[in-house]
């Protein structure tokens, strides 16, 4: 049994630590794991099995009836846990927002251009936060707004679908586009 693990919570260790060796103070535990013969055993005998093992007796599942616990090496099963949950991570995806700022009355080549942005960003698999943006006595061409974004988003409609319709906040009028998933 190995008796250099600390029960306490070092700085790299993460935050769900688990009981091991003699703090599992149950009557019995169900044991799991390799070279282990799976069943409900007492502590006592578990503990006995680890140290004949060298190795320690871990509090996988506190919350089952009995307590679920595996005979490991506890710097060795750490460390696989947090190989684990640095894969999902990795794997996890990251959802990019791209803004395209307009004015109630962009001009025709200014709208292209930035229509051209939109269908990049939407291929490269970012959102798209179009917006226009109101400067003083401009938001009475709020309909003027409202179409332009309307129009982006039937133009951009074979790139990706509206996530959130026009909507005036403040001086800004928003709208999302999401892509869409290529199958």
């Amino acid at each position: 049994m190995n008796n250099k693990v600390p029960n306490s919570k070092s700085a790299g260790e993460e935050k769900t630590s688990h009981r091991i060796n003699r703090d599992i103070r149950v009557p019995e535990v169900r044991l799991v794991g390799d070279n282990v013969e799976t069943g409900v055993y007492p502590t006592k005998e578990a503990l006995r099995l680890a140290e004949e093992m060298e190795l320690d007796l871990v509090e996988i599942s506190p919350n089952a009836q009995p307590p679920v616990c595996k005979i490991v090496d506890y710097k060795k099963f750490l460390y696989e846990q947090k190989k684990r949950a640095k894969e999902l991570k990795a794997k996890a995806t990251k959802v990019e927002i791209k803004e395209i700022r307009f004015g109630p009355q962009t001009d025709d080549h200014d709208y292209e251009f930035k229509k051209k942005h939109g269908e990049k960003f939407l291929k490269e698999g970012a959102k798209v936060k179009a917006y226009v943006f109101f400067k003083g006595r401009s938001i009475v061409y709020k309909d003027q707004g409202q179409e332009l974004l309307l129009r982006l988003a039937v133009d951009l409609e074979e790139y990706g679908k509206v996530e959130q319709m026009p909507k005036l906040e403040g001086k800004r009028m928003t709208m999302f586009i999401a892509p869409i998933k290529k199958k």
